[in-house]
């Protein structure tokens, strides 16, 4: 049973008593909480604020322009930190590059071949209507069906049945 004038946080869901200074407070005064508040006002205030968000722009502006060399000594320190941005990157550009490919229809269409075709390249598999891929195509051609009784195995058909239906 809550006690008068308690509230639940928006983002914990715990239940606080309201600051008597802010009996409006809609978050608890967990740091987290806070930082998520925060987070969430400055998001909506540089929406809303044509003026803050200029301030925000020349303010990163003035710092990048008194140290320059910050992200250069910073690599220079953390080559880890260079190694695992490089792999990041070249995985966003991967994945840029299949996006591009989703939709591309410059290819022959083969939706209509009678034969069957089979994509392996492992990140192609997610792609939507994409027929021209760069990776292994095999195409391997469906065998006519055969008429006649039963499905017996090679094994097992009496000498000569295969003629029967060559040619």
């Amino acid at each position: 049973m809550r006690h008068m004038g308690e509230r639940r946080c928006r983002y914990c869901e715990k239940s606080f008593q309201p600051s008597k200074y802010q009996p409006q407070q809609e978050v608890c005064s967990e740091v987290g909480c806070q930082k998520q508040r925060r987070s969430e006002y400055r998001q909506q205030k540089l929406k809303a604020d044509e003026e803050y968000r200029q301030v925000c722009r020349d303010s990163s502006r003035k710092w990048r322009s008194q140290n320059a060399d910050y992200w250069r000594q910073y690599r220079e320190k953390h080559p880890e930190s260079v190694a695992q941005n490089r792999e990041k990157q070249q995985a966003r550009d991967r994945r840029q590059h299949l996006r591009d490919l989703a939709n591309n229809t410059s290819a022959l269409d083969v939706k209509h071949s009678a034969a069957a075709i089979w994509l392996l390249n492992g990140e192609a598999a997610d792609l939507a209507n994409n027929n021209s891929v760069s990776g292994k195509v095999f195409v391997i051609e469906a065998l006519p069906r055969r008429k006649g009784p039963g499905r017996e195995s090679c094994k097992q058909q009496p000498a000569g049945a295969f003629s029967a239906f060559a040619g």
